[in-house]
């Protein structure tokens, strides 16, 4: 069974009560990828990691808008981070997703991890193990679409698209177009009702 952050992400789409829609979700990208940009001071030794399976399609789109403003292509890739999660010996097996590292590699890079959602931190606490398994970036920043709070280790997201208050018993979902059928971040389930 997924950790929190990715079973929320990856649940079934269903009635929830939308907080992003599609011109929401695009415009907090845009917002993402020149905050990126101004930190960076340009895309000068940038590389964008998606971690599966929704941070990946967000992280083409970043480099996308990226590319837009510097007329260069940010180097991107994916990395799982199945082998590295606390919790394998507590869930059933998981299949491996694709870790692809751009020809460059990551030694001395600035690299921007990006994913869906932040939840409790243990995906990125996972993301930041196997990075280091891969290579020594320079640096490691973290972009997410949503933050929705409720950290368990001390992780904090560099970029950040939405933050989400809620409820522990609440589902935060995305569906990306060329995924799912849109672009669309739900919240599901209410504050005080059972999530199982």
């Amino acid at each position: 069974m997924p950790a929190p952050e990715t079973a929320a992400a990856e649940a079934a789409p269903s009635e929830g009560r939308v907080v992003l829609d599609a011109r929401d979700i695009s415009r907090a990208l845009n917002r993402i990828a020149h905050e990126i940009l101004e930190r960076n001071k340009g895309a000068d030794d940038l590389v964008l990691l998606g971690i599966p399976s929704r941070g990946v399609p967000l992280a083409h789109r970043i480099a996308e808008r990226v590319s837009a403003v510097e007329g260069y292509d940010v180097p991107v890739g994916s990395v799982d981070i199945t082998m590295y999660r606390d919790d394998l010996r507590l869930k059933p097996a998981r299949p491996l997703l694709p870790t692809e590292i751009p020809s460059g590699g990551i030694d001395d890079k600035v690299v921007v991890l990006v994913d869906d959602v932040l939840f409790s931190g243990r995906t990125i606490r996972a993301a930041l193990d196997a990075l280091g398994d891969i290579g020594r970036p320079r640096a490691v920043r973290l972009a997410v679409l949503v933050d929705r709070g409720h950290r368990e280790l001390p992780i904090r997201a560099d970029f950040v698209g939405k933050n989400l208050p809620t409820s522990l018993v609440e589902r935060v979902q995305v569906t990306l177009a060329g995924v799912d059928e849109a672009d669309a971040v739900t919240i599901e389930g209410t504050p005080g009702g059972d999530q199982s």
